[in-house]
């Protein structure tokens, strides 16, 4: 399921669910919508990723003048440890995401060297496979829950007006428990936790988004520990006050691994 994107004025911001690093060799829906979403956007100044696999304690934006690629896994085929997505980093971006956090009373921490790990080379490389935007990364902060990230959203929102594209890379559904590589069979409760995901964002209802773990069906399966879910409220939080999201898409791969992405503007 999938719908257009404006590429002129104000960038919407996004989330997209990056899958396993295998997504960038395999034939997928998946692989085929993020090649498309690219052209549905168009190009931003630059592109600010707020990936799960990234943990800090506070908010943490990389100054890197050119973000090594960080291969954070194992088990997968030697072929995805030869890959480079040499994106130019985007030190003043940092200083702006740090200025912003702080306007808002926000501590944020610029690293100097930090590179893209593969939740955001992985979304990166098939949206803009030249490598040519600049790119840099946003820590999750896994102890401090789904509200402060919504906080952290709304406080990036101008960036949306400043040609910067904030995206938000994780999973709508993700149990490692349960990853089946090349597996269709789909468990029940994820199909629940993914529905109930996706009415919650197309209602714009931030407040549910950050009561997830009480309100959501099967949210402790779906989701054993918060961090692939932050990078959606970060984005939900930059679409701003009442966004309502649009889906963009909607799958399963690998088992009950949600694909799920939407954009809000």
């Amino acid at each position: 399921m999938s719908a257009g994107v404006l590429s002129e004025g104000k960038r919407p911001s996004v989330f997209v669910s990056h899958g396993a690093p295998t997504l960038v060799l395999d034939d997928s829906p998946a692989k085929t919508f993020l090649e498309s979403l690219g052209r549905r956007l168009g190009r931003s100044r630059a592109i600010l990723c707020v990936s799960a696999h990234w943990e800090t304690a506070v908010p943490a934006v990389s100054a890197a003048a050119n973000p090594a690629t960080i291969h954070d896994f194992g088990g997968f085929p030697e072929e995805l440890h030869r890959i480079r997505y040499p994106a130019p980093g985007a030190p003043w971006l940092a200083e702006r995401v740090a200025t912003l956090l702080g306007e808002q009373g926000l501590n944020c921490e610029i690293s100097p060297d930090r590179g893209l790990d593969h939740g955001a080379w992985v979304p990166l490389m098939l949206m803009y496979r030249d490598a040519s935007i600049p790119a840099t990364q946003l820590s999750v902060q896994p102890t401090l829950g789904p509200r402060h990230h919504l906080r952290v959203g709304r406080a990036l929102e101008t960036l949306r007006a400043e040609n910067v594209l904030v995206l938000g890379a994780g999973s709508a559904v993700h149990n490692l428990r349960y990853f089946r590589p090349g597996g269709t069979a789909v468990p029940a409760w994820a199909r629940r936790f993914d529905d109930w995901l996706a009415d919650v964002v197309t209602a714009g209802d931030a407040e549910m988004l950050a009561n997830y773990r009480d309100l959501a069906p099967d949210a402790a399966i779906a989701h054993p520990t918060d961090e692939h879910l932050l990078p959606l409220a970060v984005a939900m939080g930059a679409g701003g006050d009442g966004a309502r999201g649009r889906v963009m898409h909607r799958g399963f791969m690998d088992g009950g691994l949600s694909m799920a992405a939407f954009a809000f503007d």
